[in-house]
């Protein structure tokens, strides 16, 4: 449960004072200089060339959105002044407005039109048909039942996410300050959700000490979550506003510390949070208008939000309501992995780019859940794919609940393609494994049809579906994962790894067994230098392998056919061959540097965070329906060897065939 200390007085553990003030040494400094020529380097930055390109695109949007209002204005009968005086504003927001978007990044716009202008027939009909008139406009997607109506398309290459706000206005002047809460009266809550994404992004820029190192400090750990797997808020991870704001808070809590130290606080703070004591960086406002404003005091649903990172602008929001038990320890690892990284970089022993080496996924799981999502053409693909991956976090949850918490997920956010099948294909994987700690029960698998079936149940609401799209879901063994999700000339793991038994040594790059046995040549990283691949990272994989993997009861779904398959699973290695999580972070005390300043609240001193007060699902007042029932889907599952096959026969209902394991 979030804890309710300090609510009623407001300051809470966002609004403390800072940590220290202290300002870089020369190797500080110098640290900040490799980490931006790094950046640099791994194309992190646009070019001046397509910066003004991205300029040009907005300003033909804006041309066009002029243009389709005042189109509007006299179908709808206004006088010939009103016509002229016909307008509409765009606003850009996310990473674009915080000054860190990069090559391919999309641009977040929000187009802020009259109260005669509507979004339901106006914007994605009448719009929808301007745009795609236009040859510059491909790969043209409305998403009216997004939780955030979005219209999704390319503009001349640029990618472009459009959001519409209706205001109370008659006629919107070109100099519309949305910073006014004034702007909220009598607007619904698509417009609130739609207009914040701007003053958010206004008031995260005011709010930290030094607007050029919080830039390159977002810019660094936003490649690193995405490298790490740990970027995507559809998922139930950080997406750019939780990121944006985690770095913020940090910036504030040291004030005249450059990136390199920034990046480093980062993750000391983060690991030693205990959440759910929720990050602020400022008081709530008060409500004002009648939103909803997060406030577990009144909202039974906020004080079941496990990392609650609020809004700093009203009506103030969870940014992070998506975020699981799961994801959230899945998150923890890694926020411990880039402290001893950084911690390593501070005695010299790596260098910058081993903090952003790639997850290796498909090495640390040695069971997994494949999605595989076909449909006719690339266009069906893209909307059915948004779809379904909306649902995937739902899955999760269904699969924790049913199985009482024991079979843990660690959903991995990035798609693969097959471009062997016919039809357009994407899949998405995650990993499945027996939670640590737990009593195994020997010859009991995890039954997780009913899950998947229910899962199924849910994909099939889609209100546009077509012919040709189709949904599977697969349990496979790590042996069997398909080849398209190993880069060109990856190995499968089983044979690119030594065996859990084996220790490690390393000399001049190469990776041997300490009787002297077969070496692994290690790739070379951006620097030129070896992989540096942490030891922590190493640790993780092969304690994984000295426990059991669970037993697993599946079956294949198809969105057409309805149809289970049956799978051959693999005999079980035994104990010394399983999966399990890795050690969870431990929480160490505020540094020496720290010591005569105030630790925020929410920073434990040598106690172990996230166990204070931790709570199961996360919502938001404002969420969709089906952010709603996330509370409701808990769990817990039950542990089992798994030494030998277990050939279990179940019999089905029309909808399955017998399933044998």
């Amino acid at each position: 449960m979030v804890s309710l200390e300090g609510l009623s007085g407001l300051p809470m553990s966002g609004i403390t004072k800072p940590i220290s003030m202290a300002g870089p040494t020369k190797a500080d400094i110098l640290k900040s200089r490799q980490l931006k020529k790094f950046l640099v380097e791994a194309r992190l930055y646009e070019s001046k060339e397509e910066a003004a390109k991205r300029e040009e695109v907005l300003g033909k949007i804006q041309e066009i959105v002029t243009s389709w209002v005042k189109q509007l204005t006299r179908l709808k009968g206004y006088t010939d002044k009103m016509v002229e005086d016909a307008n509409a504003v765009i606003f850009t927001f996310g990473s674009y407005r915080l000054g860190v978007y990069g090559p391919g990044s999309d641009v977040d716009t929000v187009c802020v039109g009259p109260s005669y202008v509507n979004r339901e027939h106006d914007f994605f009909f009448v719009l929808h048909n301007i745009l795609s008139e236009r040859k510059e406009v491909t790969e043209l997607q409305p998403v009216p039942g997004a939780r955030v109506p979005v219209m999704k398309f390319k503009f001349d290459g640029i990618s472009i996410d459009l959001l519409y706000a209706r205001v109370s206005l008659l006629v919107v002047p070109q100099d519309l300050d949305i910073s006014d809460v004034s702007v909220f009266y009598n607007v619904d809550e698509s417009t609130v959700q739609s207009l914040n994404g701007r003053r958010v992004a206004d008031q995260i820029l005011k709010l930290v000490p030094n607007v050029e190192h919080f830039c390159t400090t977002l810019r660094c750990l936003k490649f690193w979550a995405k490298r790490r797997g740990v970027y995507s808020n559809v998922t139930g991870y950080l997406g750019g506003v939780s990121l944006a704001l985690l770095v913020a808070r940090v910036c504030q809590l040291y004030p005249n510390a450059v990136p390199s130290m920034l990046v480093s606080r980062f993750f000391r703070i983060y690991t030693q949070w205990r959440w759910p004591n929720p990050i602020m960086l400022c008081a709530i406002e008060e409500d004002e208008l009648g939103f909803s404003v997060w406030d577990p005091r009144k909202n039974p649903r906020d004080r079941t939000h496990l990392m609650p990172i609020i809004t700093p602008t009203y009506p103030c929001m969870n940014s992070s309501y998506n975020v699981s038990t799961n994801t959230l320890r899945v998150m923890t690892e890694q926020f411990q992995y880039g402290n001893n990284i950084c911690e390593e970089i501070q005695l010299n022993t790596v260098k910058w780019s081993a903090l952003f080496e790639p997850y290796r996924f498909f090495e640390s799981y040695k069971d997994y859940l494949q999605v595989d999502i076909v449909a006719a053409n690339a266009d069906d693909l893209r909307a059915w794919r948004g779809w379904v991956e909306s649902r995937l976090r739902q899955l999760t949850l269904m699969i924790e609940r049913d199985t009482y918490g024991k079979l843990q997920c660690h959903p991995y956010p990035h798609e693969y393609v097959d471009t062997s099948k016919s039809r357009a294909h994407c899949a998405f994987f995650m990993g499945l494994q027996r939670k640590q700690g737990e009593i195994v029960q020997e010859g009991q698998p995890f039954d997780i049809r009913g899950s998947i079936d229910e899962f199924r149940h849910s994909v099939s609401k889609y209100m546009f579906w077509k012919p040709g799209m189709e949904i599977s879901v697969s349990y496979v063994r790590r042996k069997q994962l398909p080849a398209y999700v190993f880069p060109d000339g990856y190995e499968h793991p089983q044979n690119r790894w030594l065996t859990p038994h084996h220790k490690l040594s390393h000399s001049n790059g190469n990776a041997c067994t300490e009787s002297g046995g077969k070496c692994l040549k290690r790739k070379k990283d951006l620097d030129g230098e070896y992989s540096e691949h942490s030891r922590l990272e190493k640790r993780q994989y092969l304690d994984r392998n000295k426990s059991v993997s669970p037993e697993i009861i599946s079956c294949e779904l198809n969105r057409m056919s309805s149809g289970c398959s049956t799978f051959d699973q693999d005999e079980m290695n035994g104990a010394a061959e399983g999966n399990a999580s890795s050690t969870s972070s431990v929480i160490s005390s505020c540094s020496n540097e720290d010591i005569g300043n105030e630790c925020p609240a929410g920073i434990s001193e040598g106690s172990n965070g996230g166990d204070n007060g931790s709570v199961e699902g996360s919502t938001s007042p404002s969420s969709s329906q089906s952010d709603s029932n996330d509370a409701d889907l808990k769990s817990s599952l039950e542990d089992e060897h798994a030494d030998h096959r277990n050939k279990v026969e179940f019999e089905v209902s029309s909808m399955r065939e017998v399933i044998r394991l």
